[in-house]
């Protein structure tokens, strides 16, 4: 199994690991210290060893910050975890608040009149202390950035940093050579009028080197930075210990290895009299420093790997199509299963457990094994499926009950795709009202989909169509519609996202999640998720503009049952129909003959009996 069900979160501990950082203080010459969930990649996935929120306070989520002062400690989750970070904290000692609602900035504006408020330079992006400096400092407060983070002190059985061993991807998955890539990014790095950039993303020295590693949960990343300059050979810094021979011999063609504690003293002779390229978006503040202090420029300049490592060349995405065929299978055989297990006989944990197995099975048959799944499967039966990003474990483990919902939320990773897909499966019969939130979902997925937008579209501005349904209805949901996947990379990926922070232009070639939700807090949730696949834009009849529009790559039936059709437009209804024709066609060969049957009937006419 590539999931665990331990149970991870442990608050237990929080007030004594809290008073000894407060007692840290006075060392530093602090007031208060800010705890970020990040490392020094500033990745949204860390390994064990970077995990100092939750070691800290017992929140075990994807994105948060704590604030500690000597009278108040804060965490601050966004809408996705507002009711899990109660469940794993102890709230005696954290106040939890919604940052939808206060921001740090706000947080911490109020907090810092007097107050001297430390920070690891390491764990915050450039622009975010720049942001953070400028509140703080007009509020009466000082910023300060400590050389050494004071949890590193107190944190005595601290997991040893990851080793894991990289490897190539391969050339056929990857759909360009690593050589073509990385003259490309030299390129754009000239045009920004830098004379070098730092990679500092792992996904993208993953995707400019064409390398895949295994140093954090789930995606195939290896830690490391890069050097890139306009003209000249690139550095990669990564320890030894992960590059077998073969990798040597294969990066010794592209670019000079060199350790990772090098890191800091060659940024510093790069830096020197000259034009340093970085994204103040994604690179940890200490790098501005260290340039600015070697007498060089720091040029704020987008990651440049990150657009063209989110518009997928034609092998990432003839591979995604082939991935999701196969996953496609898979989670159908699945769906087949679960149907033939009378309502109260499963829990969470095996559900998850068997689906897993499936695409084990799968991605065998068809020579592409599973590597791993894309994040922890959200297997959330009843009220736990309200909990946006819940992770089942040996303790919340829950049977899936008659008369409840089952929301599974999963992926796989293989080596030609990445793979995001929801489902929301009744137990025995659902309600009138479940039916009717379920289809308010569907009309917003289907909106989306079914889109058709002008080049320079954002993804801010095609978010309200998935929420027009449920607003109507005086309902909404307090995440993001749609993330950016990668190619056997991360399961969320920049810059593309469909959301109210979504500002990057959407562009052909790029992959993106479709996946509005509703939640009725300790009852159910509802989510439905496909992948979709921006394709290039074409004249629509008698129209002035081309026009982008999405192919939908993921191919599993919608549950019938939880569709109201009184609720939906006809075209609404052939869209759910055509799309139900597509999986039947692409899938009935793959699976088994019960499983055919199952597909058959899973996926006939909307208005069929």
């Amino acid at each position: 199994m590539f999931q665990n069900f331990d149970q991870t979160a442990d608050f237990s501990r929080s007030a004594e690991r809290v008073r000894r950082l407060r007692a840290a203080f006075a060392e530093s010459g602090i007031d208060g210290f800010i705890v970020p969930r990040a490392d020094e990649y500033q990745g949204e996935y860390i390994p064990p060893s970077a995990a100092r929120l939750e070691w800290l306070t017992g929140f075990s989520g994807s994105a948060g910050v704590a604030a500690v002062f000597a009278d108040r400690a804060v965490i601050l989750v966004d809408g996705r975890y507002t009711l899990q970070v109660r469940s794993e904290i102890d709230l005696a000692v954290f106040e939890p608040l919604s940052s939808g609602e206060t921001s740090l900035a706000d947080f911490l504006k109020a907090a810092a009149p007097g107050k001297r408020i430390g920070y690891d330079p390491w764990l915050h992006t450039v622009s975010e202390i720049r942001t953070l400096t400028d509140v703080i400092e007009a509020a009466g407060g000082h910023l300060v950035a400590l050389p050494a983070n004071p949890i590193d002190r107190i944190w005595n059985d601290r997991p040893a940093p990851p080793k894991a061993r990289a490897v190539v991807h391969p050339e056929r998955f990857a759909g360009r050579p690593a050589t073509e890539k990385l003259s490309d990014l030299a390129g754009r790095i000239g045009e920004a009028k830098a004379d070098a950039a730092l990679l500092t993303d792992p996904a993208s020295i993953a995707w400019a080197f064409n390398l895949r590693g295994a140093d954090v949960p789930h995606t195939p990343l290896m830690l490391a930075f890069a050097i890139l300059p306009a003209d000249g050979r690139p550095t990669l810094f990564v320890d030894p210990d992960k590059l077998g021979a073969e990798i040597r011999a294969y990066l010794a063609a592209l670019c000079a290895l060199a350790l990772p504690e090098d890191f800091e003293p060659a940024l510093k002779r790069e830096a020197a009299g000259r034009a340093i390229g970085l994204d103040p978006q994604l690179g940890a503040a200490r790098l501005a420093t260290i340039v600015e202090a070697a007498g060089g420029t720091l040029v704020d300049m987008p990651d440049p790997a990150r657009l063209p490592r989110a518009i997928k060349n034609a092998g990432e995405i003839a591979g995604s199509r082939a991935a999701h065929r196969r996953d496609g299978a898979a989670v159908s055989s699945f769906l087949a299963w679960l149907d033939r297990q009378p309502p109260g006989s499963l829990t969470e944990i095996a559900a998850v457990e068997r689906l897993e197995a499936s695409r084990a099975e799968y991605g065998e048959r068809d020579g592409s094994p599973l590597k791993d799944i894309s994040f922890d499967t959200i297997a959330g039966s009843g009220p736990n499926g309200a909990i946006v990003h819940y992770r089942v474990n040996r303790g919340s483990d829950r049977l899936l009950g008659e008369g409840e919902l089952f929301l599974l939320d999963s992926g796989a990773q293989y080596e030609d795709g990445t793979t995001d897909i929801t489902r929301t499966i009744p137990i025995g019969q659902p309600s009138a009202e479940m039916r009717e939130k379920f289809t308010l979902v569907l009309k917003g997925m289907i909106a989306i989909a079914t889109a058709r937008f002008p080049k320079g579209t954002r993804g801010v501005d095609l978010d309200p169509l998935a929420r027009i349904a449920l607003w109507k209805a005086g309902c909404d949901y307090a995440h993001g519609t749609g993330h950016g996947v990668g190619s056997y990379l991360a399961v969320h990926e920049g810059p593309q996202s469909i959301s109210r922070r979504g500002m990057a232009v959407l562009e052909a070639g790029m992959i993106l999640s479709d996946e509005p939700g509703y939640y009725r807090e300790g009852a159910y949730g509802i989510r439905i998720e496909n992948l979709i696949l921006i394709e290039p834009a074409t004249a629509v009849a008698g129209g002035d503009l081309p026009m982008h529009s999405f192919e939908t790559l993921t191919l599993a039936p919608i549950d019938r049952r939880l569709i109201e059709p009184m609720l939906m437009s006809r075209e609404e209804i052939d869209w759910v129909d055509t799309y139900h024709a597509t999986v039947r066609a692409a899938l009935t060969a793959l699976l088994p003959a019960a499983d055919q049957d199952w597909l058959e009937a899973a996926t006939r006419p909307v208005d069929a009996a």
